[in-house]
């Protein structure tokens, strides 16, 4: 395994972090390639709960942040103290991230996670972790719509929020039983999403995504054997 690219995402990147928030990791790494021609190809991805973090070989990476997973996409978007690794190849991929890009996967995406937080938030549970819960489910619903919105407005990825207390209220009220601000926030992103004008092409730029991974593979090739 070859690490490209690695850094901290999550809360402590949004500036949502709290005393017993975790610290959470991504990175994107490289399989030797002839390892895909054997008999067991490697491992996609590789996933540690102590510590949390989760790598994605390079060719899933792509495709995951092709289809505008916001949580890989956000690797290639983090702020500079955010990142632990590095490499040549993981700087090509800073410098392609607007390839990953489109329209309607971004609306889809974004729509689509902060749906799923609603949905939790549906069930409630009156235990104090319960509330915690509710809490972290509005704050990241909230923060996912943000992100949406901005992204497909301007074409750019807002990590670290401007306001992260707005989003910590905003939790703390929909987990006190406010779940109709919640439900309103999604119907007002849809609403947005509808109207806004978008920079974004209606498809992303595979080409440039696809030069970027078979030069990884390239660069992953054993070393050519010396004459004698």
């Amino acid at each position: 395994m070859h690490l490209l690219l690695s850094g901290i995402v999550g809360s402590v990147a949004y500036g949502l972090a709290g005393p017993g928030s975790d610290t959470d990791r991504i990175g994107v790494f490289a399989a030797p390639t002839v390892a895909f021609h054997g008999l067991h190809p490697p491992r996609e991805s590789v996933v540690t709960t102590d510590p949390d973090v989760t790598l994605h070989e390079a060719g899933k990476y792509a495709r995951l942040a092709l289809s505008g997973n916001p949580t890989a996409t956000e690797l290639m978007w983090l702020p500079d103290d955010c990142y632990e690794t590095r490499t040549d190849l993981g700087e090509r991929l800073i410098g392609i991230r607007s390839a990953f890009l489109s329209a309607p996967r971004v609306r889809d995406a974004y729509l689509g996670y902060a749906t799923q937080q609603f949905r939790k938030l549906t069930t409630r549970d009156s235990s104090p972790g319960g509330r915690r819960r509710s809490a972290k489910h509005a704050r990241h619903l909230a923060r996912l719509l943000h992100q949406g919105r901005v992204l497909y407005a301007t074409g750019i990825l807002e990590i670290r929020l401007a306001d992260p207390q707005w989003f910590r209220a905003f939790g703390e009220r929909v987990a006190g039983g406010a779940l109709d601000e919640a439900e309103a926030l999604v119907a007002e992103a849809e609403r947005d999403f509808d109207r806004i004008r978008t920079p974004l092409p209606s498809r992303p730029d595979e080409a440039a995504v696809e030069r970027w991974l078979l030069d990884v593979r390239a660069a992953h090739l054993p070393p050519e054997p010396t004459g004698r």
